[in-house]
C-alpha cells in the first residue's frame, strides 16, 4: 500500500513539472539551422541519454532500470513495487558554413555559430499489474531556429527603387507528450500502444525593406510578414517486443515499432504590416491564398535488434519514415533563392554498443561504470532545388552508477553530427548556389532514479537510534 501511494505521489510530482518543462521547450530556441524554415522544422533526437550515447537505438531495449519511450512494448518490463524516473539536459554549440557564389565565380564563404541549453525530455514508468505496464514522457519533436538576410543584387531592383534587403527569420518548438501502455500477454513476447499528442507553437517573419531608396518619391513601401502556427493534436504507435533468447546470462531481444503519421492541422494566423516612408498601414491578413509546406508528421516503421550479457551489450535499429516525395507546395518567396523545397522519404541506420567491466564490482568503482559508443547514420526528411541533405552522428557516453541509490545512475553523453548536402554546389536556374553545411557538438547529462521496495532505498525515509 505504501509503494502505491509513493508511486501516485511521484507521478503527480512529474504531472506538475509539465508546464515548467514545456515552458524551457518554447522559451529558447533548440535548433539554429536555416533547414528548419519549413514543415516542422528540426527533427531532435529521442531517447534517453543511455540510449541518444549509443547512436539513439532504442526500439529492442528491454530493461528493468531504464525508460524506453521509444516502443511503448517496453513498458511491460517494469517490475512489481517499483518506480524509475527519468530526466536529460542538452547543451549543444552550432557552427553553420555556406559557399557564396557570384555566377560561377566564388565569392567567399559565411559562418555562423550559436550556443543552446535546455531540458530534453522527462519520463518516468511504473507497473500496474504483472506483465503490464505504463510509461509516460514529455520531449521535444522538433525546433525552428533560423535567421536570415539577403540583398537583392539585381539590376532592375537598383534601377527602380535601389538596395532592397530581405529578410526571413522564424522559432518555436513541437513538443510531444506520449502516453505507453506495454503487455506482456505470455512469457517473453510484449505489445504496446501509445497515444502521443503534439503541442506548440511556430513563427516565422518574413520582411522586403528599402535600405537605399533612391526614387526620392517617398512611396516606396516596406512590408513585414508573420506567420503564426498553433499546434494541438494526437497521433498514436504500437509496438512488439520478443526476446529470441533469453536465460540468466543473455537476453536478444527483437522490436517493431509503427507510427501512424499525417497532418498536425495546425491553427494559423497570418499578418502584414506595410511601412511607407509617409504613414504607417496595417493590413488584414492576405496570405491565406499561398500554399506553405504542411506541419506533419510521417507514417513511420521501425525495427531493432539488442543484445546484452553480463558485460556488454549492443543494438542495431533501422527507422523508415514516409515523408512522401512531395509536399504540399511551397511558397516561392519563402527563401533568398526561391529553391523548391519537398518532402522526400527518409532512411535512418542507428548502431550501439555499451561496456560494463564488472558492475558487481564493490572495490573498483570504475568497473561498474558504463562505457557507451554509437553511430546514426541518414538523410534529411526535405530536399531542396532536389538536392538531398545527408545526415551523420557520431556519440561516446558514460554511465555513473550510485551506490546508495541502488540502480539509479548519473548519465553523460557526447555527441558530434553533421549535415550537409550530396553534392556541392548545386545549380539551380542556371545560378551555383552553396547550400549550407552544419555541425554542432552536442553534451548531454540525465539522472535515471530507479526505486524497488527490496533493494532500493530511494524512497525509505531514514531512521536513527
Amino acid at each position: 500500500m505504501q509503494s502505491r501511494v509513493r508511486r501516485i505521489y511521484w507521478v503527480v510530482v512529474v504531472l506538475l513539472m509539465l508546464p515548467f518543462v514545456a515552458s524551457a521547450q518554447t522559451s529558447s530556441v533548440n535548433a539554429y539551422s536555416p533547414y528548419s524554415m519549413y514543415g516542422p522544422g528540426e527533427l531532435l533526437t529521442p531517447g534517453s541519454v543511455q540510449m541518444r550515447s549509443m547512436g539513439g537505438v532504442g526500439i529492442a531495449v528491454r530493461s528493468m532500470g531504464q525508460v524506453n519511450l521509444l516502443n511503448p512494448a517496453a513498458a511491460s518490463v517494469a517490475p512489481r513495487k517499483s518506480f524509475l524516473f527519468d530526466v536529460g539536459f542538452d547543451g549543444t554549440h552550432y557552427r553553420n558554413r555556406q559557399s557564396k557564389y557570384n555566377g560561377e565565380s566564388y565569392a567567399g564563404r559565411a559562418r555562423t555559430a550559436y550556443n543552446t541549453v535546455n531540458i530534453h525530455s522527462l519520463a518516468l514508468t511504473f507497473p500496474l499489474a504483472k506483465g503490464l505496464g505504463v510509461s509516460f514522457g514529455v520531449a521535444p519533436y522538433s525546433s525552428v531556429g533560423y535567421k536570415i538576410k539577403t540583398t537583392d543584387q539585381s539590376e532592375d531592383a537598383w534601377a527602380d527603387v535601389g538596395r532592397v534587403m530581405y529578410g526571413y527569420s522564424g522559432d518555436g518548438d513541437i513538443t510531444e507528450v506520449k502516453l505507453s501502455v506495454g503487455w506482456e500477454p505470455w512469457r517473453n513476447f510484449s505489445i504496446g500502444v501509445a497515444a502521443k499528442y503534439f503541442w506548440g507553437n511556430i513563427e516565422r517573419n518574413y520582411s522586403a525593406e528599402i535600405v537605399n531608396d533612391i526614387t526620392g518619391s517617398g512611396s516606396i513601401a516596406s512590408t513585414t510578414g508573420l506567420d503564426r502556427y498553433s499546434v494541438s493534436n494526437f497521433k498514436f504507435q504500437v509496438g512488439v517486443q520478443w526476446n529470441i533468447l533469453y536465460s540468466e546470462t543473455q537476453l536478444f531481444t527483437l522490436g517493431a515499432t509503427y507510427d501512424l503519421g499525417g497532418s498536425l492541422k495546425p491553427k494559423k494566423h497570418s499578418y502584414v504590416y506595410t511601412d511607407n516612408t509617409i504613414n504607417s498601414i496595417q493590413s488584414n491578413p492576405v496570405r491565406d491564398n499561398i500554399e506553405v509546406m504542411e506541419l506533419q508528421v510521417p507514417h513511420q516503421f521501425g525495427v531493432g535488434l539488442f543484445y546484452r550479457n553480463r558485460t556488454m551489450a549492443c543494438g542495431l535499429d533501422y527507422n523508415y519514415a514516409m515523408w512522401g516525395d512531395a509536399n504540399k507546395g511551397y511558397n516561392e518567396n519563402a527563401n533568398p533563392k526561391n529553391l523548391p523545397v519537398t518532402y522526400t522519404r527518409t532512411h535512418d541506420i542507428k548502431l550501439g554498443f555499451e561496456y560494463t567491466p564488472r558492475s558487481t564490482d564493490v572495490r573498483n568503482y570504475l568497473n561498474r561504470i558504463s562505457y557507451r559508443f554509437g553511430v546514426r547514420l541518414g538523410n534529411y526528411y526535405q530536399r531542396f532545388a532536389g538536392e538531398r541533405l545527408n545526415k551523420m552522428a557520431v556519440t561516446a557516453g558514460l554511465g555513473l552508477p550510485i551506490k546508495v541509490w541502488g540502480a539509479s545512475s548519473v548519465n553523460i553523453g557526447f555527441e558530434y553530427g553533421r549535415m550537409m548536402p550530396a553534392s556541392q554546389p548545386t545549380y539551380y536556374g542556371g545560378e551555383r548556389i552553396g547550400l549550407v553545411k552544419q555541425n554542432y557538438y552536442k553534451v548531454t547529462l540525465g539522472f535515471s532514479l530507479f526505486s524497488v521496495d527490496t533493494s532500493d532505498y530511494w524512497f525509505v525515509r531514514q531512521k536513527y537510534d
